[in-house]
């Protein structure tokens, strides 16, 4: 029975610590004959967004749009890992009120026993008012976080 496992989830948003966290997951993955899954997740507008956007756009093109910049950034990291070494099983794009609420459902949805994921190092009064993604994540999810940091 190896310890290693045999699907990781790398959480990805384009960000420099994401980029850091791309390369330890592709790393992890190769050395322990992983699958690799990729998941951007973007966060759901408010609805109140729209009487500012102005009545042009309604809420459905408005989360479209919204899924339209999550696939685009998703399709960049899937080819910087493909181009780093690294072979992605699955990519997936998820809108969502809360990111690391969808990271976590992704999580057990894929049976992934690893989730790797970047740190922006929020700080100060910040941090403590809003907390963190990755700290959500790593409170919530049902296997083991790697959190990369510079």
């Amino acid at each position: 029975m190896s310890v290693f496992p045999t699907r990781i989830l790398l959480a990805t948003d384009g960000s420099p610590d994401a980029e850091l966290a791309n390369a330890t997951a592709v790393d992890l993955a190769n050395s322990t004959n992983s699958e690799l899954h990729v998941v951007t997740v973007a966060r759901s507008p408010d609805p109140a967004y729209l009487t500012e956007a102005g009545p042009t756009l309604n809420y459905e093109q408005l989360i479209q749009n919204v899924r339209q910049g999550a696939q685009k950034t998703l399709e960049e990291q899937v080819s910087k890992i493909e181009r780093s070494g690294g072979k992605v099983e699955k990519a997936h794009v998820r809108v969502g009120e809360s990111r690391d609420q969808e990271i976590v459902a992704l999580g057990e949805e894929e049976g992934v026993g690893l989730i790797v994921m970047g740190s922006r190092g929020l700080g100060g009064m910040r941090r403590a008012l809003l907390g963190s993604v990755s700290d959500s994540v790593v409170r919530n999810a049902h296997c083991p976080v790697m959190v990369v940091r510079h």
